[in-house]
């Protein structure tokens, strides 16, 4: 190879690692990343991007409510009564997702409280098998969000509810990944990679967005919540394993949908 050729192979290189670092948005890539990660819908992604795609993750939790939403308002438009439309959400939302959500909150309760100490935390988090305190935290999961929303049909908008919800939710998990290290060495956080405070802050202001144009000035409300709850579930895993991972990222994103949705009761009421 020629020193001339091998120069412009060398400054391509370069310029591609150069426009990498300094692209933070490849918007449609971006947001087909974040529903290829984070629901089962067929979209065709390109990972490359890891992290960097993390700001869209509350744009893939709002497509989840919108579609949950629409099942739950032709249940309401045949006539079920609001606690089997809220069940019907429920389930619209586990199956979109494939339950990613819900494996990472009862893995969390296995391991912060099944082990005693970090090591031990790991391992059992990284078993596929589910004990006493995963299942009691997906009861109580399923049960706190099946309440919440069967009270907040009554008052209309859920559409609007369940957009703002699913975005509200999912920024969080991006400021966890950016502010803490990863507590493992492997595993999905790991693989995704760590978003920059740029990324993470850009997906909490399309969280903000997306929630004051759905609920205006009743938005308040759930994101005080859902920043109260980021903070203990951050304090908590730092406490417990040092930092963060894949399964604390979806039993934060569990957590603060929970939170959102009981602030909304909370001020709806």
């Amino acid at each position: 190879m020629s020193r001339a050729k091998a120069y412009r192979g060398f400054i391509n290189e370069n310029k591609a690692k150069v426009m990498a670092r300094s692209d933070p948005l490849a918007t449609p890539g971006d947001i087909a990343a974040a529903l290829a990660l984070l629901t089962r819908l067929p979209v065709p992604a390109d990972q490359a991007r890891g992290a960097r795609a993390s700001w869209a993750w509350p744009l893939a939790g709002a497509v989840t409510g919108a579609v949950a939403a629409v099942v739950g308002g032709v249940a309401l438009w045949l006539g079920l009564p609001a606690a089997l439309a809220a069940a019907l959400v429920l389930a619209t939302q586990i199956v979109l997702t494939g339950a990613l959500h819900e494996d990472g909150l009862a893995d969390v309760a296995d391991g912060f409280w099944g082990g005693h100490d970090v090591a031990r935390r790991l391992d059992i988090m990284k078993d596929s098998r589910v004990g006493s305190y995963g299942v009691i935290a997906l009861v109580l999961s399923l049960i706190a969000r099946w309440a919440a929303l069967a009270a907040l049909m009554p008052f209309g908008g859920l559409f609007w509810v369940l957009v703002a919800t699913g975005a509200l939710s999912r920024a969080p998990m991006a400021v966890l990944m950016a502010a803490m290290p990863n507590a493992r060495g492997a595993g999905l956080s790991q693989s995704v990679g760590r978003p920059s405070q740029a990324t993470a802050t850009l997906g909490v202001l399309v969280a903000l967005a997306a929630g004051f144009l759905c609920l205006g000035t009743s938005a308040l409300a759930p994101i005080l919540w859902v920043s109260l709850a980021t903070l203990a579930i951050a304090a908590i895993a730092k406490a417990k394993i040092g930092g963060q991972t894949g399964d604390v990222l979806g039993s934060a994103q569990q957590l603060c949908e929970i939170a959102a949705l009981g602030a909304l009761v909370a001020v709806s009421t």
